[in-house]
């Protein structure tokens, strides 16, 4: 499998697609992202299963014998539990989980097998997860730039409201509902993204020839942020924390995001 490089990347791509699909459904119950997300998933089943026939009729080696082959099958295993459980009951709690499981393991038995298989493009292959980490990080930290800003609208639009002025800014703001959903929508977005990258930079760490520490500042801000925004989402949607007070925590969480970038960066070992 690992001779053909588009196809690693292909199925890591899809998989992290279907992640987030499965993300927004646990969160929202969208069912159409749950749809989206279990063709996405199948998508990779049928690539996992076709090469693991190809190592059991072609090559005649069933992929148990060594523990990192054993993970390739761990991880088809999974996939399938997940894709027969999301087609015949609703467990969104289950299936998002057992996914990132799933995700996690598949990167590192395909980022290790890599080294050995690939020799050069292997290498490559594994410095392509630290793009890939940096990137979604990144992006995650747009979503949740736009976020912060939605926040400050409505906490400025409901400033304005509060004190009944009634000028251009206000309507040049925004319906409150509006920046109270859009800021909401960001989030959903920026945690599985950050989740993933998360995921690809501990990969990358044990698989590189780099060393890694997890009380590293920059490994243990992520985590925290990470942390931070899923207790947004839990306030938001298991409490129904709506509007000012939510808005407030926004602001407060997108602060914590800023130290952990250029502070927690500072003082990191080997981020930057």
């Amino acid at each position: 499998m690992l001779e053909f490089k588009w196809v690693y990347e292909l199925i890591l791509f899809l998989y992290g697609l279907s992640l987030v699909g499965y993300f927004i459904d646990f969160v929202q119950n969208n069912r159409k992202a749950n749809v989206t997300a279990f063709w996405l998933l199948s998508m990779v089943w049928v690539l996992q299963t076709f090469f693991l026939l190809t190592q059991v009729f072609i090559k005649e080696d069933f992929p148990i014998m060594t523990v990192y082959d054993g993970l390739y099958f761990y991880t088809w295993i999974l996939v399938t539990f997940s894709l027969i459980i999301n087609r015949l009951f609703r467990m969104d709690f289950l299936v998002f989980f057992t996914n990132v499981v799933g995700f996690l393991i598949m990167i590192i038995h395909l980022s290790t097998r890599a080294q050995t298989v690939l020799e050069n493009r292997g290498v490559a292959l594994v410095d392509e997860l630290l793009v890939i980490h940096i990137s979604l990080a990144i992006i995650s930290y747009g979503f949740f730039t736009l976020s912060f800003i939605f926040s400050i609208m409505y906490l400025l639009q409901y400033r304005l409201l509060k004190k009944k002025r009634w000028d251009a800014k206000l309507f040049r703001l925004g319906d409150l509902t509006k920046l109270d959903h859009f800021s909401y929508v960001a989030i959903i977005l920026g945690v599985p993204l950050l989740l993933i990258a998360i995921i690809l930079g501990v990969v990358w760490g044990y698989v590189s020839t780099a060393t890694f520490y997890w009380y590293d500042s920059k490994t243990l801000g992520s985590l925290l942020v990470l942390v931070v925004y899923v207790v947004y989402l839990t306030l938001r949607v298991v409490k129904g924390y709506q509007g000012r007070t939510i808005s407030i925590f926004n602001a407060g969480a997108f602060l914590f995001l800023l130290i952990n970038f250029f502070l927690f960066g500072s003082l990191s070992n080997f981020h930057f």
